[in-house]
């Protein structure tokens, strides 16, 4: 008998992991766009802090991890249901807002609010994640890792402009 939380017979697994990676990939579609926009005028002028990767790094990097993360969220999913991700929503939401406030507001101040807010709810996602299952945790902790030094990046704009 199947979890009604996890969708009864309606919600398949195969269904659930494509659903999972294509709200990271339309989240990091829609954020490509915005900072498109951006990139070759404005951000160009703005001083980076030494370890800034070349522009075309963002993209391949985000993809990866968009899919990583909407497979964390999957597994998390089939063990534990619905309400073991609504972290994940809502980290999802963060990230979201991250490239509009940067990219499109040009605001790296505020911008740097928002990526702080996102690596402690990434860093809370991925502890919550570990606790339902260890590879999913472990499937965090590259985003993790990728939000702390766009943090690093987002803090050195702000320090350097």
């Amino acid at each position: 008998m199947q979890n009604k939380e996890r969708g009864g017979g309606w919600l398949q697994p195969g269904w659930a992991l494509a659903g999972f990676v294509a709200l990271g990939l339309a989240v990091g579609a829609v954020d490509g766009v915005v900072t498109a926009a951006s990139v070759g005028r404005w951000y160009t002028t703005l001083r980076h802090p030494p370890g800034t990767p070349p522009d075309a790094v963002f993209g391949p990097v985000w993809t990866i991890l968009y899919v990583v993360m909407g497979a964390a969220a999957w597994r998390v999913w089939r063990v534990a249901g619905w309400r073991a991700v609504r972290l994940w929503f809502w980290q999802m939401a963060v990230n979201a807002a991250w490239s509009p406030v940067f990219f499109g507001w040009h605001a790296p101040r505020s911008a740097l609010v928002v990526l702080a807010a996102l690596c402690v709810l990434v860093a809370a996602t991925a502890r919550r994640f570990a606790s339902a299952d260890r590879v999913a945790g472990g499937l965090m902790l590259p985003y993790l890792a990728w939000c702390l030094y766009a943090l690093y990046l987002n803090a050195g704009i702000v320090w350097l402009n």
